[in-house]
């Protein structure tokens, strides 16, 4: 971390034991929602920085308890830590502002990015540059395998989860929920014959001496009551964010029908966000091959594509999804006007995505302490980490499949084979300098992508 100087304009502001006010919070909840940049680990560790760092709002043990409890939960885990720490301090208001600023940067970017591929994703500039963010992208998945496998596969029996989870969605397409809780179930099992082959992997996000924050201060004082758990608030907590999830699919259900685009959408996105454990990465293979085989929403290599915008925008990657839902409805707007039913189909998928989160964290957050001293629970979550190792490879496996060969075939049975004498060369290089530029050389993502996307428009212009 770079050191800024005490009398410079960018130096940290002192630490305070005040509560911060709402004000004060809303501007640090929009900083850090215009500069989450890098995926869940960028993202924790800005909010690391900003928050026990920096302003010491909330101590480093309770920031670290708070990020196990939203790592359990399916979703997106620095949204959810982001709303957890924003509930903590403000009660749901708090959380409400927290969370909502930690999408809508990305989501309005996202749009943008989704308008502009639909009007002129054919446009030979365009499609040169998309040509090299596949390749970029495959990348950025291998290294998300390398990554949380280091995390992860701590022994042998994990090893063994990671590999069952994989040959189940590659070889035999095990739904990827049952995948999940399988893993889960194993892990909580597992825990009470040898408990020291679960222990949950650490995600510890900074190093140092453990801080005490403000949010600590006010719970010593007896001012956190909004976090005591009762059966009354939880119904309450229900009773309210429930219809905000689903009364959006049960309206569309109703008044479109089953075989509508707009009650698949909002179907589909409901469905995946009670599931996606693990982060975005563990369920973008599950998304894509429904959005390609099942729904013929999209295009094999334009999943790549969208994960190629989802990299360069603030927020949460698990955004993409609100891609796969603008060109679901662009592509089938009935009496709309395509852009308007995109935007719509964007904005849906989005709201269902997302409002899950909030439920998960107002109804459970009073129930942390718990939850965390819990050892199968954690026995679990370890397994489940495990697993998403093969679910990643299953997706990195994916992206190969549809970006270095031009061509798949289907044995009739198990996985779709590549036709070899389809392999794009061109696309296998960019992919193979990608891997080297950010295994090797540590090369950030964004510049990875921009270089891959120069380079397909000069292999394009070159013919």
């Amino acid at each position: 971390m770079l050191s800024t100087p005490h009398d410079s304009p960018l130096a940290d502001p002192p630490a305070t034991e005040a509560v911060p006010t709402l004000s004060e919070a809303l501007g640090v909840w929009a900083r850090i929602g215009l500069l989450s940049f890098g995926g869940p680990a960028g993202q924790i560790a800005l909010m690391h920085r900003e928050l026990v760092e920096r302003r010491r709002w909330i101590g480093e043990e309770r920031f670290l308890h708070a990020l196990n409890y939203c790592m359990l939960l399916p979703g997106p885990e620095a949204q959810q830590l982001a709303t957890y720490i924003g509930w903590l301090m403000h009660r749901t208001v708090g959380g409400v502002i927290a969370g909502l600023l930690f999408i809508v940067p990305g989501a309005l970017v996202m749009m943008a990015l989704s308008v502009v591929y639909a009007l002129w994703r054919e446009a030979p500039l365009v499609e040169a540059a998309f040509y090299g963010v596949k390749a970029a992208v495959l990348a950025v998945v291998v290294e998300a395998v390398l990554r949380i496998g280091r995390r992860a596969l701590r022994n042998r029996v994990m090893v063994g989860v990671a590999a069952a989870a994989f040959s189940a969605l590659f070889l035999f397409g095990v739904p990827f929920p049952i995948v999940i809780l399988l893993a889960g179930l194993f892990g909580w099992f597992g825990a009470r014959r040898a408990p020291h082959l679960f222990a949950a992997a650490g995600h510890g996000a900074g190093a140092g001496p453990q801080t005490v924050g403000v949010v600590d201060a006010m719970f010593e004082r007896g001012e956190l009551a909004h976090a005591t758990p009762s059966r009354r608030r939880a119904l309450g907590v229900l009773a309210v964010w429930l219809p905000i999830w689903l009364g959006p699919v049960l309206l569309l259900w109703s008044f479109a029908g089953a075989d509508s685009v707009w009650t698949q959408i909002a179907g589909f996105f409901s469905s995946m966000a009670a599931v996606t454990f693990g982060g975005a990465y563990a369920v973008l293979a599950y998304v894509a091959q429904a959005a390609v085989e099942t729904f013929g929403w999209l295009r094999p290599g334009e999943m790549a594509d969208g994960l190629g915008l989802a990299e360069t925008t603030p927020g949460p990657l698990i955004l993409v999804t609100q891609f796969v839902g603008f060109l679901a409805a662009n592509r089938a707007p009935g009496a709309l006007d395509p852009l308007v039913a995109g935007a719509l189909g964007g904005l849906l998928t989005t709201w269902v995505t997302f409002a899950p989160s909030f439920l998960w964290i107002f109804l459970g957050g009073p129930y942390m302490e718990r939850l965390r001293a819990n050892r199968r629970l954690a026995a679990a979550l370890s397994a489940i980490t495990a697993a998403v190792v093969g679910v990643i490879l299953n997706l990195a496996v994916w992206f190969a499949l549809h970006v270095v060969f031009r061509e798949t075939w289907s044995p009739g049975f198990g996985p779709d084979l590549p036709v070899l004498g389809s392999v794009d060369p061109w696309a296998a290089l960019l992919a193979a300098g990608a891997m080297v530029a950010m295994l090797r050389f540590r090369a950030g993502m964004g510049p990875t992508l921009v270089v891959c996307a120069l380079a397909g428009v000069v292999l394009k212009s070159l013919g």
